[in-house]
């Protein structure tokens, strides 16, 4: 696993730990686990049933950016507790937003436990860029009294950026086999 870092300018209150990585890829999903530990504070949005929805970072929030190929090109997913979700498109960093058209929903789902949690998405592959891709982990975590933490496999800047390609970090192969 992956082990994700919190902005400095933005430290969590009760969350110690997140580990984040790719546990299955195949040519019909994409599946990603993000392992929170010290959640017994986590702030969960309540079940809004699936579909899209934006401004989902407002509150406890799973990113995975993927980057294939030399270009500025890459594609942003935004998976809440709540089961809604987004994907975008972008043409270079923060511009030429658009969204990306799905075959079907994402299944999220969150076990939370009295201070670990585990949050799981299941991604249709026929919906995402081909791969190889260079990939960003990332969450915002809400805890109790509205505190959020911004975390990434790395940060660059005087505040929270998950769209800078520095932290498309790790490498994601594209699945083999049938």
């Amino acid at each position: 696993m992956a082990e994700l870092t919190f902005h400095p300018a933005h430290p969590p209150l009760s969350v110690r730990s997140i580990e984040a990585r790719i546990i299955g890829f195949d040519a019909t999903w994409l599946r990603a686990r993000w392992k929170i530990m010290g959640a017994g504070k986590l702030a969960v949005p309540s079940f809004a049933g699936k579909g899209r929805a934006d401004d989902l970072w407002q509150t406890t929030c799973f990113e995975l950016f993927l980057k294939g190929g030399e270009g500025p090109d890459y594609t942003e997913l935004n998976l809440s507790p709540s089961e809604r979700w987004n994907v975008y498109d972008f043409t270079a960093r923060r511009e030429g937003r658009t969204e990306r058209p799905m075959p079907r929903e994402p299944d999220c789902t969150l076990r939370l436990g009295t201070d670990m949690a585990i949050f799981d998405a299941a991604i249709p592959a026929a919906g995402l860029p081909a791969a190889p891709w260079d990939c960003g982990f990332t969450a915002v975590i809400e805890e109790a009294g509205g505190h959020r933490s911004y975390w990434s496999l790395a940060h660059t800047g005087d505040a929270p950026d998950f769209h800078d390609p520095a932290c498309f970090i790790e490498k994601v192969a594209a699945p083999s086999g049938p």
